[in-house]
């Protein structure tokens, strides 16, 4: 019996790293923008990852060393079916110690250099917040301001900042 549950989830971790390879060479023009400014390696820079399997979930973007994902929104997150969807997936991946941000494809186009400097901001003090616990006290929480423009799906309301 447990034989069997371990090869149904073999099965579906293949399905979802397979998923993921392929909208890795599907991504929105918005991702691809955003993927130019996020890739690379670098000791100032934190590492990100593109149409990442995180449980049964594929994210835009993450950040493991922050535990951040980057979500980029376009017209099929603007009815109220998604965003109770998105805020469904966002308060989950919350429980998992996942801080989400929502950024409207548009808000890629208009102004690139905000959002990755918002991303990299956040990304930044989420880092610096995890590898300090020295300097939390119980119950601490990472700050969360989100840069301007940026949805954040917060206890399933939408809300801007």
């Amino acid at each position: 019996m447990v034989e069997g549950a371990s090869r149904r989830h073999d099965m579906r971790n293949r399905l979802i790293t397979n998923r993921a390879r392929t909208l890795r060479k599907a991504m929105s023009s918005a991702e691809v923008i955003l993927w130019t400014r996020l890739r690379g390696r670098g000791a100032d820079k934190p590492t990100f990852r593109r149409q990442h399997p995180f449980g049964s979930i594929i994210l835009d973007f993450y950040c493991p060393s922050a535990r951040l994902a980057v979500e980029v929104d376009g017209r099929t997150h603007w009815d109220d079916a998604a965003r109770e969807k998105d805020a469904a997936r966002d308060y989950w991946l919350g429980t998992q110690g996942i801080e989400v941000m929502r950024i409207d494809a548009s808000h890629v186009y208009r102004d690139l250099a905000d959002v990755v400097d918002g991303i990299l901001r956040r990304a930044e003090e989420r880092r610096t917040f995890l590898t300090s616990p020295a300097e939390r006290r119980e119950g601490d929480r990472p700050p969360s301001p989100a840069p301007p423009g940026v949805e954040r799906m917060v206890e399933g309301a939408s809300r801007k900042r």
